[in-house]
């Protein structure tokens, strides 16, 4: 299981360069439109002061965190759902990530060139917004098509599926995407067998620097929350600059500048994609692995190794809190503290769990 986070965005938004910031490496970031053609994918770490605690009550040699990947997917423009500048290739790399981080300027700059000559977030969200839509709408329709055949010799699976798809056009011609709809999870798996795009979760990253005029800030918050869709305010271009510093310097630049987007944004990724992280820990390693909201014991094992969850037989489980009240195994054992958990069992966020396979 490999879940990513598509930073998508109008070209000279600040995509790269908050890409720059989360994995500590340089792409391609030029004032050009088309600079990123293909993504880049860097794998971004969570910071977890449970693991911090782990890592110091274990001992181990080494300590890894639970981790994420985050595509960085280059500009999207008016007219991409029918190809313009490079469209299908971007709408084809958006329809490849799991969520989305639509990154929107809220800043003016005269040295990086607006590709609409002008800052306008709302008018910005809703491009993209556009082009998602259109690009659904297009694949819904041509689906469509296909079922008018089994629909008229009154096939029931056929005649289901339309009268979804037909719900979804509704909703997709009002100018809404269809993560606003109320739809079931059976819903949602017959739009990803489409590989339609608005059905991805999203979030707002509002790149804005100290001297931006707060109207148009304000202007991008209210058009987040009528719509509930979570928000994060950050200065990628900050961010990325602390990036460079040594250690020591990076805690003073963020105290002085206030930077928490960064951190914020990487949680709020982690939630977007629904993870948790459970924990292992012992001598040579603590570690932090992330996995889907209701993972199932066995699932989980998986992570670690594919032979574990083919071969799984039983977890032992306890709270990471609970643990270090014991104060040793030994003695969470003898609390009877330690679950023995079967193949059922749901993991919860926290758990340390040991496996037991074949």
């Amino acid at each position: 299981m490999s879940l990513s986070v598509g930073i998508v965005g109008l070209p000279n938004v600040g995509k790269s360069t908050l890409f720059n910031a989360l994995t500590n490496r340089s792409v391609s970031a030029e004032n050009y439109p088309f600079c990123t053609i293909d993504p880049s994918v860097g794998v971004v770490p969570v910071k977890d002061k449970r693991l911090d605690k782990l890592h110091e009550f274990s001992g181990s040699d080494e300590k890894t965190p639970s981790v994420f990947e985050f595509v960085d997917i280059a500009g999207l423009i008016q007219g991409a759902a029918d190809g313009e500048g490079l469209g299908n290739e971007f709408l084809e790399n958006i329809r490849g990530v799991d969520a989305l981080a639509h990154v929107v300027r809220t800043f003016n700059d005269t040295d990086v060139h607006h590709v609409d000559g002008s800052v306008d977030p709302v008018r910005d969200i809703e491009t993209i917004t556009f082009e998602l839509i259109a690009s659904d709408l297009d694949a819904v329709t041509a689906r469509l098509e296909d079922l008018e055949g089994a629909v008229k010799t009154g096939e029931k699976e056929a005649e289901t599926e339309h009268e979804l798809l037909q719900d979804a056009v509704d909703l997709l011609d009002d100018g809404r995407m269809l993560n606003e709809g109320d739809f079931s999870q059976a819903d949602f798996a017959v739009f990803r067998r489409l590989g339609l795009l608005s059905i991805k979760p999203m979030l707002f990253v509002f790149n804005t620097k100290s001297d931006a005029d707060d109207s148009v800030l304000d202007e991008a918050k209210a058009y987040a929350d009528k719509h509930g869709i979570h928000h994060v305010v950050m200065d990628a271009g900050l961010e990325y600059e602390m990036t460079e510093m040594k250690e020591g310097q990076k805690d003073e630049f963020r105290q002085e500048h206030n930077l928490n987007g960064l951190h914020d944004l990487i949680q709020s990724g982690f939630d977007l994609l629904d993870l948790i992280t459970f924990f292992t820990t012992g001598d040579t390693e603590t570690r932090g692995w992330p996995v889907k909201r209701g993972a199932t014991a066995p699932q989980a094992a998986g992570r670690i190794h594919s032979d574990f969850q083919e071969n799984f037989i039983r977890a032992e489980v306890i709270n990471w809190q609970t643990l270090l009240e014991a104060g040793s195994y030994a003695q969470a054992r003898e609390n009877g503290e330690i679950r023995t958990e079967g193949s059922d069992y749901l993991v919860q966020d926290g758990d340390v769990i040991e496996f037991l396979h074949d």
